[in-house]
């Protein structure tokens, strides 16, 4: 059974500001009602997956791996489309939400639900970030969850000094969002936070997704007490999650991991899983995942 994509919302600013949109009452959450009672929570799965082009990779591999990860929330990255751009049904177990870029087949977000969030947000909620699709927040009864991507600096960093207005009011969009209730982002940060976070970081010092400020900007999240979710379980180096598309570079790991899943501290204890599928094909970046209970 399959069924249309849900959408149909209008576009909405930041927490506060915001005219989101209430979907359902229904939503995930991980606290009892009686937090006396003891009651067994089953994990729920997270994966994050910029996908460079979702037509394209529909193509290719993107509903077979659906099906086999099975995750309950898919965010997507670099759509590069509107819902009408993709002539497809997706799985009926998934409701969908989309914030597309103004500029046609560029940047995008989209998520993949099982259960339908409490309300969906456009963007930050500040006009000079919030044209090219690049955030789409849902909430849930107990954690928002913020699928991200983050602005490329660009070869040449001539994008270097909006990226770094983008990421101080990234923060504050979420730590505002964190004075309610915990947050669960996610997405393409677009930056390899440290050095055993690329094969080659002496050679890449300079280049756009190592410099220094964009290093500087992730760690004021972790500063802001956000934690990187994979190195929780995962310390050591050699785990990317993006690759240049030259020939040979992917088959010989030669990497970046720019793409994360970052969780409000008090989310901590219910960390249970990290990962990075490494071995999906599709994009030049893979899948990356989180799992709570």
């Amino acid at each position: 059974m399959v069924g249309k994509p849900a959408t149909g919302w209008p576009a909405v600013g930041c927490l506060g500001h915001a005219k989101a949109v209430s979907v359902n009452e229904a939503a995930f959450s991980f606290l009892p009602s009686n937090p006396r009672k003891q009651v067994y929570f089953p994990r729920v799965k997270f994966v994050s997956w910029n996908v460079n082009g979702l037509r394209a990779v529909l193509r290719k591999n993107f509903l077979g791996f659906l099906e086999q990860e099975d995750p309950d929330i898919l965010c997507v990255q670099e759509t590069k489309a509107s819902p009408k751009d993709v002539e497809q049904l997706w799985p009926a177990a998934y409701t969908t939400f989309w914030n597309e870029a103004e500029k046609k087949g560029y940047s995008g977000t989209a998520i993949f639900t099982r259960v339908r969030p409490l309300q969906v947000t456009k963007g930050i909620g500040q006009k000079a970030h919030d044209a090219e699709g690049r955030v789409l927040t849902a909430e849930y009864r107990d954690f928002f969850l913020v699928n991200a991507y983050v602005p490329n600096s660009q070869r040449e960093l001539t994008r270097l000094p909006y990226r770094q207005k983008w990421d101080r009011a990234f923060l504050q969009y979420l730590k505002k969002l964190e004075q309610t209730k915990p947050v669960i982002c996610c997405g393409d940060f677009n930056v390899a936070h440290r050095e055993i976070d690329l094969a080659n970081p002496k050679a890449n010092e300079r280049n756009h997704g190592f410099t220094a400020e964009e290093r500087g900007g992730f760690q004021r999240l972790i500063d802001a007490g956000f934690v990187d979710a994979f190195r929780e379980f995962e310390p050591g180096p050699g785990h990317y999650s993006w690759w240049s598309q030259m020939p040979g570079v992917r088959a010989r790991n030669i990497g970046w991991r720019i793409d994360y899943f970052v969780v409000s501290a008090a989310l901590r204890p219910r960390l249970k899983g990290a990962f990075i599928r490494s071995n999906i094909p599709g994009s030049d970046h893979c899948p990356v995942g989180l799992e709570l209970t």
